[in-house]
């Protein structure tokens, strides 16, 4: 497939964000075990009544490596002795299959979730000795939806971060939430945003005359119904070959091609700067982070007040996750995750100042700390490179239920309010 280096890294950077999984075509995932299948399969798409498939050989240059890859694969063979909460006991723990079923990690994902811990261990572990060599149970909080490409994802960074670690110290906890509410997950009033938020979308397709015109052909080559193609937001399968170095499908009836792609990129970039606009996303984004933000306030107060546990929490998520944490915190220029995308929250102790302490916040590798709602104007009045942990606290306690203009002071009534 055709692209030109300025595009590539837009989209797909060495460490890219998202998960770095197979969606809508299937693509080859032997590179672990290295047999090569004889041809691999790219479903376009499935639904209960259709499966549709299209044949294309894998590229031979996607197969990214890395130094600790055959180290990280014999590792997760020896993992009977870990502790896994329901239903993660069940999942594999590393993708070990010939072909990559829709929505599995592929190698790239492994590769890149390998980096990402090394990187991490690399400032926290050797520079600053967040965790001792005798580290507990108690002192990593590791917790994961149940998809395998998840577990695996944090399994690959977990590995990264501590390589040959103890599958005795290690307890996964299961999140049935994409969002990690936990047992906040009942909220009527977000979903009512979530609904104006999709309808939104769906007007702005309606307008866009030629993204109309690439449904309708690439569903005459592929062979479905344009509404079918429509549903099933090519998108993600189209960044999952492209971001991997793969062909997009041809059939008798032509090529996807990069036209059609950077179409519905386009409309994407538009749905993204309408979205900012209207702010029904926003909305719904604060009511949905919230739980996982209050959780996160709550580890940082505990650590603030001496508290030994949870010296590393590990949350591997889905760029569904990601999208409204970024938005609540006001990162208006933060784009949908991109694949293996990292979200880091840090508690600071000051050393002249003990009681004082402070975050900083970074986004695949980034700080934006001073980018964020409740920290933008601190810097101004600060020297110090980070924002206090009473900003943080005030926004998360307060400042989200203020920006929803509900005039509730707690999530439970922001919840419940009729209507927006």
């Amino acid at each position: 497939m055709a692209s030109s280096k300025a595009e590539r890294p837009e989209l797909c950077p060495l460490l890219p964000s998202g998960e770095g999984h197979c969606l809508g075509w299937r693509r080859a995932c032997s590179e672990l075990n290295q047999q090569e299948p004889d041809t691999p399969v790219f479903p376009f798409l499935r639904t209960p009544s259709t499966t549709l498939r299209v044949f294309v050989v894998e590229a031979a240059s996607s197969k990214p490596y890395h130094p600790k890859l055959e180290a990280f694969v014999s590792h997760m063979s020896k993992g009977s002795g870990a502790s896994f909460e329901s239903p993660l006991h069940s999942l594999p723990l590393y993708p070990s299959h010939q072909l990559c079923e829709m929505g599995e990690l592929t190698q790239t994902g492994v590769v890149q979730h390998l980096q990402n811990g090394q990187l991490l261990r690399d400032v926290y572990l050797k520079k600053h000795k967040l965790l001792p060599s005798d580290w507990s149970t108690e002192q990593l909080r590791l917790e994961t939806t149940g998809k395998s490409r998840t577990l695996q994802s944090g399994l690959a960074l977990l590995y990264g971060f501590l390589p040959d670690f103890d599958w005795k110290k290690i307890y996964f906890r299961h999140q049935p939430s994409a969002l990690f509410c936990s047992g906040n997950c009942y909220c009527p009033l977000r979903n009512q945003y979530l609904e104006k938020e999709q309808r939104r979308q769906y007007l702005l397709r309606l307008k866009n005359r030629q993204l109309e015109r690439t449904y309708e052909e690439m569903a005459r080559i592929v062979d479905t119904s344009t509404k079918q193609l429509r549903a099933a937001n090519p998108i993600d399968a189209m960044l999952c070959l492209f971001c991997h170095n793969v062909s997009f499908p041809c059939t008798r009836n032509g090529c996807v091609n990069m036209e059609h792609f950077k179409v519905i990129k386009r409309h994407q970039i538009e749905d993204e700067s309408e979205r900012r606009e209207k702010k029904l996303y926003l909305g719904y984004a604060l009511l949905g982070a919230h739980p996982i933000l209050n959780q996160t306030v709550g580890r940082m107060r505990r650590a603030a007040e001496g508290w030994k546990e949870e010296l590393f929490a590990l949350s591997s998520a889905h760029d569904v996750t990601l999208a409204p944490i970024l938005s609540a915190l006001g990162l208006t220029e933060a784009r949908f995750p991109r694949f293996a995308a990292r979200l880091i929250f840090e508690l600071w102790q000051d050393r002249e100042k003990p009681g004082e302490h402070s975050v900083r916040i970074l986004y695949d590798g980034v700080d934006v700390t001073f980018h964020t709602s409740f920290c933008q104007d601190h810097h101004k009045r600060s020297p110090k490179p980070m924002c206090p942990l009473e900003n943080f606290v005030r926004f998360v306690k307060r400042d989200m239920f203020v920006a929803l203009g509900s005039g509730s002071t707690n999530y439970y009534d922001a919840c419940h309010r009729e209507g927006s």
